[in-house]
């Protein structure tokens, strides 16, 4: 060991000067590179002015060239430069300026705003649209750096990994690459697939972030490449003073030390580390324990069975609830873990007075219980309602989502009393459901055929026709009256042009529009009005909104023009799926 540590410090100094006037060169290669890129010979005119000088006009910038050194004028135009993204704007009936017409401090305003929500689905849909489309940057007061570390953020929180790692392929040159890199090896290593994440951290050319560099020095190890992590291992400790615990680990990876055994949580290679390091690792989550812990150690195997779980330690069953909802334990098993409690008959009896004092997992293993000794359909419903609200009170929402609806479905839909019916319609409907085919029917409406020309299957004209011959037999059926859903239909189809006749009910759900967004419609500030939709819908659900947020947004989506997006919420909330 000594001798490879000391011949590898007789290179590092040699192999350091040469790495540093590597990469002066690189940067001035980079630099001529991005110019000639960039270079726009539109003004002619202007460089003839000055001979003496060689003024490239490069989207904005005028890089002054002279014998010494180049100088960069500040004053920057922001109007053509691209903003990194993933979707072609004409996707979703934008523009490339979608930004170009608000200031950046208002914009900026709004997505600070938006940070702290946790998103439904379609606010999240709108979010992706917004920071992940091809455009200008805003004219003024928003940098494009200040930019892409907002679409890094809303990528980091959203937590689809498929779509960053899409956006990183996309967008190589983003400054802040490192970030989503760390972000996609900790997720993939979560799963203990370290060669996932090695293939992330080799993406990079250049490290300059500590804790990458120790993924990197880890990933050479475990690739046999010992000899060049020790190189960069001991080029780092000349620079920087390395962190203890990796050093320690270090030492034991390469073979210099007997292992030792330290534990560290701190973040998931450091965990990973200190479970490749004692096979033998033994490891007690808690309910404070961060996401990463509960995923390595399932997938890892080292999660304790669940019949050894102690029901009277809260913090063990606390952590069960919140590992199902994080989809580590399957709900069944959850449920299963309920039935061990031990409940008087008297409880039993009384459950409704006797839940409300328990804490809240005991409450909900006294539903559940309660629930399976119940054959009346009311009581039923009534139980599930009650057990349903608890999770998602506790935040563990989707710790039953599965399992409730598979109950429902167990149950006679004709039974269904009416004061559950939108409990039973809501939650009997799962992510699979969702995807079911829709059943048109033409007594109404807004679940009519009509709904094939939001589908892209009619034209205008086929939808005219159509449109008119179900008008025309339901003004005449005395009995049909055009509810909000046929109202917003009919709205949207009048706005792409289908001609509507006088029907009342449309005068009664027009919606108002404040001067705020009256004005940024008039001046075509699509981006600003796609993070105003966000605001409206922000965590709830479509099938949550009530009716007048529904009209607001159909509105002002109607009048943007953004028919694709306006065209997935309409599908979303108006068909008969089955």
């Amino acid at each position: 060991m000594k001798i490879s540590k000391q011949l590898s410090k007789i290179l590092i100094f040699t192999f350091f000067i040469l790495l540093v006037q590597y990469a002066k060169a690189q940067e001035i290669k980079e630099i001529w590179s991005e110019i000639q890129k960039k270079n726009i010979s539109n003004n002619e005119s202007d460089n003839n002015d000055d001979s003496t000088n060689v003024v490239n006009q490069v989207e904005g910038v005028k890089v002054k060239l002279s014998d010494e050194n180049i100088l960069v004028d500040q004053n920057l135009e922001n109007s053509n430069i691209l903003l990194s993204g993933l979707f072609d704007p004409d996707d979703n009936d934008l523009k490339l300026d979608m930004w170009s017409k608000t200031d950046g401090s208002v914009i900026k305003k709004q997505l600070e705003s938006i940070k702290s929500k946790n998103l439904s689905s379609f606010s999240e849909r709108l979010m992706d649209v917004a920071l992940l489309t091809n455009s200008y940057i805003p004219n003024q007061n928003f940098s494009q750096d200040e930019f892409e570390s907002y679409t890094i953020d809303h990528l980091i929180k959203k937590k689809d990994f498929n779509l960053v790692e899409q956006f990183i392929q996309k967008n190589s040159s983003i400054k802040d690459k490192e970030r989503l890199i760390k972000h996609v090896a900790d997720y993939y290593l979560s799963l203990n697939k370290i060669e996932n994440s090695c293939s992330a951290i080799n993406s990079l050319s250049i490290i300059k972030d500590e804790y990458l560099m120790y993924y990197k020095i880890y990933c050479l190890i475990i690739q046999d490449k010992k000899n060049e992590a020790q190189l960069l291992f001991d080029l780092n400790s000349e620079t920087d003073t390395l962190d203890n615990f990796f050093v320690q680990k270090f030492e034991v990876l390469m073979g210099y030390q007997d292992n030792n055994y330290i534990l560290s949580d701190k973040n998931v290679l450091y965990f990973h580390l200190s479970h490749k390091t004692d096979k033998k690792l033994i490891y007690y989550p808690s309910i404070e324990s961060k996401e990463f812990i509960w995923k390595y150690l399932s997938n890892s195997n080292l999660l304790k069975n669940l019949n050894d779980f102690n029901l009277s330690d809260i913090d063990q069953v606390k952590f069960l609830e919140k590992a199902t909802s994080e989809g580590i334990f399957e709900e069944k098993d959850l449920l299963n873990l309920y039935k061990k409690f031990q409940f008087e008959i008297d409880d039993l009896i009384n459950f409704e007075k006797v839940y409300k004092n328990l804490p809240d997992y005991k409450g909900r293993a006294l539903l559940y219980q309660r629930f399976l000794l119940t054959d009346n359909v009311e009581k039923k419903l009534l139980l599930l309602s009650k057990l349903n609200s608890s999770f998602e009170k506790s935040n563990f929402r989707r710790s039953f989502d599965d399992e409730l609806s598979k109950l429902l479905k167990k149950m006679d839909k004709e039974e269904i009393p009416s004061k559950f019916s939108t409990f039973y319609q809501k939650n009997l409907i799962t992510e699979a459901n969702k995807k079911n085919k829709i059943k048109f029917n033409d007594e109404v409406f807004h679940q009519s055929k009509v709904l094939n020309y939001f589908l892209n299957k009619n034209s205008l004209t086929k939808t005219q026709k159509m449109t008119d011959n179900l008008l025309s037999k339901m003004k005449k059926d005395k009995d049909y009256s055009f509810n909000f859903k046929d109202i917003v239909l009919l709205q949207s189809l009048r706005s792409d042009g289908i001609e509507i006749g006088e029907i009342d009910e449309l005068s009664q759900y027009k919606p108002d529009l404040n001067p705020e967004l009256d004005k940024m419609i008039d001046n075509n500030e699509s981006g600003m009005i796609l993070l105003k939709l966000v605001e409206i819908i922000g965590e709830k659900e479509l099938d949550e909104l009530n009716s007048r947020s529904l009209n607001f947004v159909i509105e002002i989506m109607n009048r943007t023009k953004l028919i694709s997006l306006r065209n997935e919420l309409l599908l979303e909330i108006l068909p008969l799926k089955v």
